[in-house]
């Protein structure tokens, strides 16, 4: 058998039993899908995965969500200006019914 090295993480107890679950179900332990991890990492030469900026949080995604229904079903105010805009919003327009 190979020389070992031993690696000691933290990781909550929550974190550690989805991932013995998740891994369980491919037939791999943690330690194995950590092993992937860091073989794969050596050679990409960095990270196996691109990182990103957490998603927004449930408002914003569906303030995103009704934009693009708006966009789709062409629902929606439409100005000639900025001004006309702002003028609009200004004047509290609560006509909703768009």
């Amino acid at each position: 058998m190979a020389k070992t090295a031993s690696l000691n993480i933290r990781i909550d107890p929550e974190t550690n039993s989805g991932a013995e679950e998740l891994f369980g179900s491919f037939g791999i332990t943690v330690t194995d899908a950590v092993n992937m991890f860091l073989r794969q990492s050596l050679m990409e030469g960095g990270l196996p995965f691109r990182l990103k900026q957490p998603r927004y949080n449930a408002e914003t995604e569906a303030a995103m969500r009704e934009c693009e229904e708006m966009l789709v079903s062409g629902n929606y105010k439409r100005y000639s200006s900025t001004k006309e805009m702002f003028a609009d919003i200004l004047a509290g327009d609560d006509d909703d019914d768009v």
